[in-house]
């Protein structure tokens, strides 16, 4: 029987250029703002969909209304911490 130690084990990292990086960061940024569109494009067609009288159920337009809604919001404060902490940065002297 295996026991569960208490102490995480080490990763090995694996050292990537500044260029993959900056890839990696790039592709997750997009991904993700990829991923918030689809998620207000979704909510306006089964928006569309109920106004047309579609069968569509009204709590499941609401829902998706409510995570592109969420998924937005997000979005906009994660860009807002980032712009306030790149104009941090340009405040550092040098």
């Amino acid at each position: 029987m295996e026991t569960i130690s208490p102490v995480a084990q080490p990763r090995t990292t694996q050292r990537i250029s500044p260029y993959d990086a900056q890839q990696n960061f790039a592709g997750m940024l997009k991904d993700s703002i990829n991923e918030v569109n689809n998620a207000q494009v979704n909510s306006d067609d089964m928006t569309n969909k109920l106004i047309k009288g579609e069968n569509v159920e009204l709590h499941d337009v609401m829902i998706a209304s409510q995570k592109a809604s969420i998924s937005l919001s997000l979005t906009m404060q994660v860009r807002n911490k980032a712009v306030e902490a790149y104009q941090e940065i340009m405040r550092m002297p040098v």
